[in-house]
């Protein structure tokens, strides 16, 4: 059962899943850049994040992968790029479990399989920012909604 949910509150895929876990009660958190960088300028203190020692997204990424029990990555593309390869590498080179979900695929199947295969407390939600991805933040939703009603 999931009791926490962390990202690094980049915009998109990140912010959409601590906003759910706010609008949901369920309790949220993670690993930001220092200065609570983001590409909308500084994240909102709303969102209960600590800063890394240095402002940059890989640190926090790593850091965030590394205090997860696993990984959900969600995007709208099948192909991972940037930030999001970045998680799944961490995850493979840390040996966390990280589960890549696509929109307009069959995701829920998967995402059944991986949730009931995992001891899951701590999930930590990535994929692509707002400027990249557009949709992300309602598809984030809804493959949340889906993972904590299994």
């Amino acid at each position: 059962m999931i009791e926490k949910i962390i990202s690094g509150a980049q915009t998109g895929a990140d912010r959409a899943a601590l906003d759910w876990a706010i609008a949901n009660g369920l309790p949220h958190g993670g690993w930001c850049p220092k200065g609570r960088r983001a590409e909308d300028g500084v994240i909102p203190a709303r969102y209960a994040l600590q800063e890394t020692p240095q402002s940059h997204y890989r640190q926090r990424t790593r850091w965030n992968v590394r205090d997860a029990d696993a990984t959900l990555i969600v995007t709208t593309a099948t192909e991972l790029t940037g930030g999001s390869l970045l998680t799944y590498r961490v995850a493979e080179q840390l040996s966390k479990p990280c589960l890549h979900v696509v929109s307009g695929t069959q995701w829920r199947g998967p995402l059944k399989v991986f949730m009931e295969g995992h001891t899951i407390r701590i999930l930590n939600v990535a994929g692509p920012r707002s400027s990249r991805a557009s949709g992300i933040e309602q598809f984030t939703h809804e493959v949340l909604r889906a993972a904590i009603n299994l």
